[in-house]
């Protein structure tokens, strides 16, 4: 499996008061991987970037094919501009935009593109048009049942044993998602316009306490693609789209402008 930490480098992601997403990130990654690799050492765990460098979009999705991956996890923090109320975890898988907020946060992680020296060699897109991610958001994932599975055992363990706010499993067209051939989601795991949440996130218990979370959530879907479900557990893969073929009211939550 390959777990990628979002932005690095001269990419910090989205700022809190004190905070950058790119150090969260990885610090999150890197937990996780721990766990993962000290409950199931027969997994193969593979970071993106280990270290505050910047790693293109198209080479995070290429480490995973490369090395042949059964699952994607990239890893991120959001944030809602003019809004410090707005708080809470969403799991994203590739799809079509279901809300205007869910486009707005597909471009704003898509616009690392833009950092990158002659981006336009690699992509047939361009971040700054909305076109362009409805044609993106249109690719036809041949993973997303997997994905979906994934995605929801990720925020029930958020919920649940984090203490996290779910604002659900989503669907937006992302670009690091494009690119793998593996069952493949986007976590945010939290806001930082939120000052509450951007301390929870910034310190090693609330890092610990998401990480350990998104490994309880990887447990469960290993064992359900390995058909020995958990005890107590009983999934419906086949009831598992309509959470996202169905928005939620956070879902349909617009962005505010920024003041």
């Amino acid at each position: 499996m390959v777990i990628d930490a979002g932005h690095g480098g001269h990419d910090p992601g989205c700022s809190g008061s004190s905070f950058k997403e790119k150090h969260i990130a990885l610090s999150i990654a890197q937990k996780l991987a721990a766990k993962i690799r000290a409950q199931f050492p027969e997994v193969n765990v593979i970071l993106t970037r280990d270290s505050d460098v910047f790693i293109p979009l198209h080479e995070r999705a290429a480490i995973a094919n490369r090395n042949h991956a059964d699952l994607f996890i990239s890893i991120h923090c959001n944030f809602m501009p003019g809004s410090s109320a707005t708080a809470g975890t969403e799991t994203y898988v590739m799809g079509l935009h279901t809300a205007e907020y869910n486009l707005q946060v597909a471009k704003r992680e898509n616009a690392a593109i833009l950092l990158e020296e002659n981006y336009e060699q690699h992509y047939d897109y361009d971040p700054n048009s909305p076109e362009g991610h409805i044609m993106l958001a249109m690719f036809q994932n041949a993973f997303m049942e997997q994905s979906i599975l994934f995605a929801e055992q990720v925020e029930n363990q958020l919920h649940t044993q984090a203490q996290r706010k779910s604002r659900g499993v989503k669907q937006a067209g992302f670009v690091v998602l494009k690119a793998t051939s593996m069952p493949s989601v986007l976590i945010e795991t939290g806001f930082l316009s939120n000052l509450r949440e951007e301390q929870f996130l910034s310190t090693e218990a609330g890092q610990q306490e998401i990480a350990a979370s998104l490994a309880v959530a990887f447990a469960e879907y290993k064992a359900v693609m390995e058909g020995s479900q958990l005890q107590g557990r009983n999934p419906e893969p086949s009831a598992v789209p309509k959470a996202v073929l169905v928005s939620s009211p956070a879902a349909q939550e617009p962005p505010k402008p920024e003041s």
